[in-house]
């Protein structure tokens, strides 16, 4: 009996040095209330834009509201795991899933994927990982350089994208890295589309911060080559010759004492000869662009971004400067290009020992695919509060609202689906009260 005893006490404490060196940590947000928001559009009449879309007439308004239970206001819900193994010598394997989470659909509460990746972590250079992974601007705006902590709600002109709905919207970053090359598809106007938050196929490096200052380095490719010829694809069929998307990006994240200053940098390149994308007729009648038939000029563009901010404790409260710039250009044509650059201040004040508030204001402009497009010019705001019940549950209350207009012939309107001759303008409000809970 006593060997028996000893024996199991041996195997009890390997069990517990095993479990020590191998972990898995479940972790999430979940983020429901009610969501409201509004929005009003008006257009002087429209005419054939320079992104070929049809002539149409008129000088419609469009107004539109809603009020519902909701979700995702403050935080995107999501469902994640996290795990590590000790290998030794201060490295360890390591790995994150996490998906979004849509609380209130019918069907499946699951909604995308947000990241998946493995690598290696060693305690003294920092994590190398492979998979969909967030983008260096995304990283350094998340950690601690946006005041409103990038919700979900109009208003924010460097985090930025559309109404948020009572199905939950959220920034997919959509660009031309999906294949998309006109702003009717990649959403470069005003309010949206302000970078790419995320990309696949990616190999991620992050040291360690020495002196305060930390690093990062992002690269991805997706590479196929097709066999098909020009004849395969001439007319816009899909495939033939080379399809090639990458994107190089890094980061630099510096704090002293109170003070936070960072900087970030993308390039996405896509290149597919002969893919079957949304056409725009006045880039192919370019005989430079036009692969065969007119109106079939697959898509190759190169898309900048970039993004500076800083900020500052003063005690009472935290002050945020932020500048953010993005250009997609046409490879072919480079007179051809969509591009959007905003600035915004913001605040961030402790009422109580629970209570925080924040505020932010900022403005920019934007223009979409074509030659001597008018530029959309924007402004927006946000205001907040948060109440925390405990260190992993709270209420907030959110309200954020934008306004957009752009002046003289051709200037496109929000959607990219006409141009308004006069004026064109678009406005909206968000507002939200929920509760969030994080596990």
């Amino acid at each position: 009996m006593q060997i028996s005893l000893l024996a199991l006490a041996a195997m009890g404490a390997f069990a517990g040095a095993v479990q020590a060196q191998s972990s898995v940590t479940v972790y999430g947000i979940i983020d429901v209330g009610v969501v409201g928001s509004s929005y009003r559009g008006t257009s002087g009449t429209a005419n054939a834009s320079s992104l070929g879309n049809a002539a149409s007439t008129g000088g419609p308004t469009t107004n539109a509201s809603m009020l519902s239970i909701g979700q995702s206001a403050e935080s995107t819900s999501r469902l994640g795991l996290r795990g590590s193994e000790d290998l030794g010598g201060g490295m360890s394997a390591i790995f994150t899933i996490e998906t979004a989470l849509n609380p209130n659909a019918s069907a499946s509460a699951f909604a995308f994927n947000r990241q998946t990746f493995a690598g290696l972590s060693d305690r003294k250079w920092g994590t190398i990982t492979f998979g969909t992974q967030y983008t260096p601007i995304f990283d350094v705006m998340a950690g601690g350089t946006d005041a409103a902590q990038l919700n979900n709600l109009v208003g924010n002109m460097v985090y930025s994208g559309s109404l948020q709905s009572s199905t939950g919207t959220y920034n997919n970053g959509l660009g031309p890295w999906n294949g998309q090359t006109t702003a009717a598809n990649d959403g470069m106007t005003a309010q949206n589309s302000a970078y790419v938050t995320r990309a696949s196929n990616v190999l991620k490096f992050v040291t360690n911060r020495y002196s305060g200052l930390q690093g990062r380095l992002f690269y991805g490719q997706a590479n196929n080559t097709n066999t098909q010829t020009q004849a395969n694809y001439a007319g816009g069929a899909a495939g033939g010759g080379i399809s090639d998307n990458t994107v190089i990006g890094a980061a630099l994240d510096y704090t002293y004492q109170k003070a936070q200053l960072v900087a970030a940098i993308q390039r996405f390149k896509a290149y597919n000869p002969g893919g079957a994308v949304a056409t725009n007729p006045a880039l192919a009648a370019s005989s430079s662009m036009a692969n065969g038939t007119a109106g079939s000029y697959g898509f190759n563009t190169t898309d900048n971004q970039y993004y500076v901010a800083a900020t500052y404790d003063f005690g009472i409260l935290k002050g945020f400067l932020q500048y953010i710039n993005r250009k997609v250009t046409l490879n072919q044509d480079s007179s051809y290009t969509s591009s959007r650059q905003a600035s915004q201040v913001g605040v961030r004040a402790p009422i109580s020992s629970n209570i925080q508030t924040y505020a932010t204001w900022g403005f920019g402009n934007a223009s979409q695919m074509g030659q001597s497009v008018p530029k959309n010019n924007f402004r927006g705001a946000q205001l907040g509060a948060d109440y925390y019940l405990s260190k992993r549950t709270n209420l907030y209350a959110a309200y954020g609202t934008y306004n957009q207009s752009s002046n003289g012939s051709g200037a496109a309107s929000s959607t990219a689906t006409g141009a308004g001759a006069g004026t064109y303008a678009t406005s909206g409000v968000n507002y939200a009260l929920g509760v969030r809970h994080t596990f």
